[in-house]
């Protein structure tokens, strides 16, 4: 076996994974490593924040399916990673991150930049490792491949900063000799079960999850959906996860999601869930509909085990890859049924929801408006007729007008969509649209974010202008944390605390930093504004002037109620005061 450097090892690991690039800060810790980069022929993404990092590699495997790579200065550096980290393992994202520690040496004694980020990470990882001696690096560096593309999430590889120097003995594998690629259709009997209860169905519905994206079965789920003539509907967030030019789909399900899929939920007697775990808050009662009906037979297909179940007892669990469990399954129910006799009917049905569902939404985008101010339903109406008729990639963060971005983000194909799903972290989307575009760069990619949001991802322009990353970023500029000033309106009689954003221009700001800037307040100049930054592919910000006082409903009212106060000084503020 070659004698080689534990940095060397560790490069080499990385280099038989067919990772291109890195993400990160520079730091002294690993110093060694990133020397040998480029001659790896790995290029390093050097951010402002290593939050950045942590969102744009997750967003680079869901469009890739790639494992991304993160690393940084130990202690600050990796406990920036925290909430970036934590986000990718609530969307199932492998990721690596290589973690310098404090030297072995060292270890316990409180020195500079010391944090056992070995154990702060174990909660927020599929696994936490650790290099135990040098000669290690690279076993435990093939190890957390392992791990995190097995379990579908990112693992932390903790490396003491003097281990990356030494020598040692090391045959450098090929992942093929360390870990197989998922897949697989889990126990064949369950399949006879499954095919039984969908042939009894009169109203079946198929939910279509992330699963559906990451296996590449979109057409093999139309084919089932057109076959047991299912109307489909997308799990929250996944709005890539059924073609929305297709006469069965209808709608995203979930918080400001689509009226049309869950009115037709409501109405199901056996629901197939296809590649999705069936999150919690994914499938609560909204807008008064409690769509997910408790008497429906369930047929889930999750290829985690731990998944099925989970929040929903089920008929039938198959735990399985979703591409593979779809193949199998459209065959048997092929060899044991004939396919839906009259799929106009169900067509008209699925239309006719969807015509209720969306003049429901454009009447609220018609209320009246501050002048000055376009109604940010109005200004969504544009940015995802753009999306839609452009094959857009886009990226959404959360809060008031980017989780109403539901409502209106419409894909005719899969790996589309980037959302922060259900870690909920602002800040996201454009971390993450820089990273879709590094994984698409011929594609046009687009950010939505309220101000609140873009406070925490504008330091960022200047790297998408360093790295030419032609991201359009739609800034919705409201004054104000929006979702949580609704709160304050509902449950607070109007008390405004810490709600209020102060921002004088962030076009100009963008134009500061090197990006194209634009400012509009009507759906014609916000047309014009996005169809140039597609045209000039040039990072771009544009500035959408809306009303903040154009609120969406609580993002959650069952953790809400209104205030009781016993103190005197407080009383004033009881619930009984509020304002009928």
């Amino acid at each position: 076996m070659p004698k080689m450097t534990p940095s060397e090892a560790m490069a080499e690991v990385l280099v038989e994974e067919g990772v291109k690039h890195v993400s990160g800060i520079l730091g002294s810790a690993y110093m060694d490593l990133l020397d040998l980069f480029p001659a790896a022929g790995i290029d390093f993404i050097s951010v402002r924040h290593e939050q950045t990092a942590g969102h744009m590699e997750d967003a680079f495997c869901r469009l890739t399916g790639k494992a991304g790579v993160v690393i940084g200065q130990n202690g600050p550096g990796i406990t920036n990673y925290v909430t970036a980290v934590a986000t990718a393992n609530m969307a199932h994202t492998p990721m690596i991150i290589i973690s310098p520690s404090a030297g072995s040496a060292s270890i316990g004694w409180d020195g500079f930049q010391e944090c056992d980020t070995w154990n702060l990470f174990k909660p927020v990882t599929k696994a936490s490792l650790r290099v135990p001696h040098p000669k290690r690096a690279a076993d435990v560096l093939r190890t957390a491949f392992r791990t995190a593309y097995a379990l579908r999430g990112p693992v932390l590889v903790d490396v003491p900063r003097d281990y990356f120097y030494g020598e040692l003995d090391e045959e450098i594998l090929k992942p093929s000799q360390y870990r197989v690629a998922p897949g697989g259709i889990g126990n064949p009997e369950q399949f006879k079960h499954a095919v039984e209860v969908l042939k009894g169905a009169k109203k079946p519905v198929i939910v279509a999850g992330r699963g559906v994206v990451d296996a590449d079965c979109v057409e093999t789920v139309k084919a089932l959906a057109e076959h047991l003539g299912a109307p489909v509907a997308c799990t929250y967030l996944h709005n890539d996860a059924f073609p929305c030019d297709h006469p069965l789909w209808t709608g995203p399900i979930g918080y400001m999601g689509s009226h049309a899929a869950m009115r037709i939920m409501q109405d199901a007697d056996v629901i197939l869930a296809v590649g999705t775990r069936l999150s919690y808050f994914g499938t609560l009662p909204q807008d008064g509909i409690n769509y997910f009906p408790k008497t429906a037979k369930i047929v889930q297909i999750d290829i985690n085990p731990l998944h099925i179940a989970k929040t929903h007892p089920i008929t039938v669990g198959l735990c399985a890859d979703a591409g593979d469990a779809s193949v199998e399954l459209l065959k048997q129910l092929r060899e044991a049924t004939k396919p839906c006799a009259d799929l106009t009917s169900v067509y008209n049905r699925v239309k006719s929801e969807l015509d209720v569902w969306y003049k429901e939404i454009d009447e609220i985008a018609n209320e009246s408006t501050i002048e000055g101010r376009m109604h940010p339903r109005k200004a969504l109406e544009v940015v995802g007729k753009f999306v839609t008729d452009n094959n857009v990639i886009a990226t959404t963060d959360i809060g008031n007008t980017s989780s109403t971005a539901n409502s209106y983000l419409r894909f005719k194909n899969p790996k589309r969509h980037i959302a922060t799903l259900t870690f909920g972290n602002t800040g996201f989307a454009y971390q993450a649209a820089l990273g879709a575009q590094l994984a698409c760069p011929e594609d046009t990619v687009l950010s939505i974010a309220g101000d609140g949001a873009w406070g925490m991802s504008l330091f960022e322009v200047p790297t998408a202008c360093q790295f030419n990353l032609p991201v359009i970023a739609t800034v919705y500029n409201n004054g104000a944390w929006c979702a949580e000033k609704k709160n304050q309106v509902d449950f607070y009689n109007n008390r405004f605390v810490g709600a209020d954003i102060w921002s004088k221009s962030y076009a100009k700001i963008a134009e500061a930093m090197g990006a194209d800037g634009y400012t509009v307040n009507t759906q014609k100049d916000l047309a014009e504004a996005l169809d140039a930054a597609k045209k000039n592919r040039r990072p771009a910000v544009i500035e959408i002037m809306t009303d903040g006082t154009r609120l969406a409903p609580p993002f959650r009212r069952d953790a809400l109620a209104l205030p009781t106060r016993f103190l005197p000084k407080y009383e004033h503020l009881d619930k009984k005061h509020f304002a009928k």
